[in-house]
């Protein structure tokens, strides 16, 4: 078993190259900060953990995102049973944010919450294909053939643009 401190550099390496990946797909399975930062932690223990499985099959990016997205799916299942409790809002920054981030963060918002309303294959699917996975990758991730990758993302595509239409309305 590796020792712990060549474990923190992996992790630390790992958090340096793909942190912002692993923030958008917690943010593509929570609403809100608590529970994102609560999914971050869980997600960089699994990582921790399984780092040390790596045995070079895929792409460490490939290893990383079937992790994060694993315990994701985890998360996001045990927190359903509260789906009929009403959500809890931060209040916003009182700091001014300029027009364009807000505008920017509003956007991002509106498309991770229609992106938590897709099937979990079809959640997963478009999360990996936003991280830049071709669709090779994501069926390697999901277990599945490439076509069917192509038909999540097709399905997902529509049910995306009908929600974010509605939206609008």
């Amino acid at each position: 078993m590796p020792e712990p401190a060549h474990q923190a550099a992996d992790l630390d390496e790992v958090i340096r190259a793909h942190g912002d990946a692993l923030e958008r797909v917690a943010w593509g399975y929570v609403d809100n900060a608590p529970d994102r930062e609560d999914l971050m932690q869980e997600i960089l223990v699994a990582l921790w953990r399984a780092l040390p499985r790596f045995r070079g099959e895929a792409s460490l990016r490939t290893f990383v995102l079937r992790v994060a997205h694993n315990r994701a799916i985890s998360f996001a299942l045990r927190r359903r049973r509260f789906e009929d409790l009403p959500e809890e809002r931060l209040d916003p920054d009182p700091a001014p944010l300029a027009d364009e981030r807000l505008i920017d963060e509003q956007q991002r918002d509106r498309l991770f919450h229609a992106i938590r309303t897709l099937p979990e294959a079809q959640r997963q699917a478009v999360m990996l294909y936003l991280e830049g996975l071709s669709q090779r990758e994501i069926a390697e991730l999901q277990e599945t053939s490439d076509n069917n990758v192509a038909v999540r993302l097709t399905r997902a595509r529509k049910a995306l643009r009908t929600l974010l239409v509605e939206e609008e309305r």
